[in-house]
């Protein structure tokens, strides 16, 4: 975290202090005091869009969890491959951050058309849903072994993925973001998914990001 950085917006949420921090040009989000993310790189999040999208027929439809600092999302919007983008986000600050301080990291992607933002708990809403996607791209935290919020952790877990699954069409991906390699989680991906193929993104800070894309597989007919 910049000591040197200048707040610029700070308000209190169900899960507590949510600060957003300015340093040459750059953002961050501080939650609770806790580093959560910033402006400054974002390759691997680009990765998770794009894997996921490449992966699946043109005119998808693709559920981002997680709106971040927009990074992702400026890289479905981006593409002609998805025809509707749904962004699921618990925090209705983050969202408001991205119509002023941070709207040039995420392509000014919210007034896109074909972007729907949801602001609701990521995991609850999947539940309540019937909707089904091509493409799922989870970002909600710092993946399987390290979460910042203990409730997120569910999404990584047998019941998580299996509703994760669930809400993916025939044949559809599902994009996982991680800070660092968990093979017990591919493991857990590829049994309750399908195939998984694992990419690794190198960054500054000396572990790489990866991005685990899982396929539900079609079974055939008898």
């Amino acid at each position: 975290m910049d000591s040197g950085a200048v707040t610029v917006a700070r308000t209190g949420t169900a899960r507590g202090e949510l600060v957003l921090r300015e340093s040459g040009g750059h953002y961050e989000v501080i939650s609770n005091g806790v580093f959560l993310m910033d402006t400054r790189a974002g390759e691997s999040e680009r990765l998770l869009v794009r894997a996921a999208l490449q992966a699946v027929p043109p005119g998808a439809r693709l559920l981002i969890g997680g709106l971040g600092v927009g990074f992702s999302l400026a890289e479905a919007v981006s593409s002609t491959r998805a025809a509707e983008i749904v962004v699921v986000e618990i925090e209705p600050a983050l969202v408001g951050w991205h119509r002023d301080h941070l709207a040039p990291f995420s392509a000014g992607a919210l007034g896109d058309p074909r972007v729907r933002v949801v602001t609701a708990d990521i995991a609850a809403w999947l539940r309540d849903t019937d909707e089904r996607f091509d493409a799922i791209c989870l970002d909600v935290d710092n993946g399987p072994d390290w979460t910042v919020f203990d409730a997120n952790a569910e999404l990584y877990a047998g019941d998580g993925l299996a509703l994760l699954r669930s809400r993916l069409a025939p044949g559809g991906v599902l994009a996982v973001w991680s800070a660092s390699a968990s093979p017990a989680y591919a493991q857990r991906l590829a049994a309750a998914v399908g195939p998984v193929r694992t990419l690794a993104v190198e960054v500054a800070r000396g572990e790489p990001d990866v991005v685990y894309l899982a396929r539900h597989e079609v079974e055939n007919p008898v």
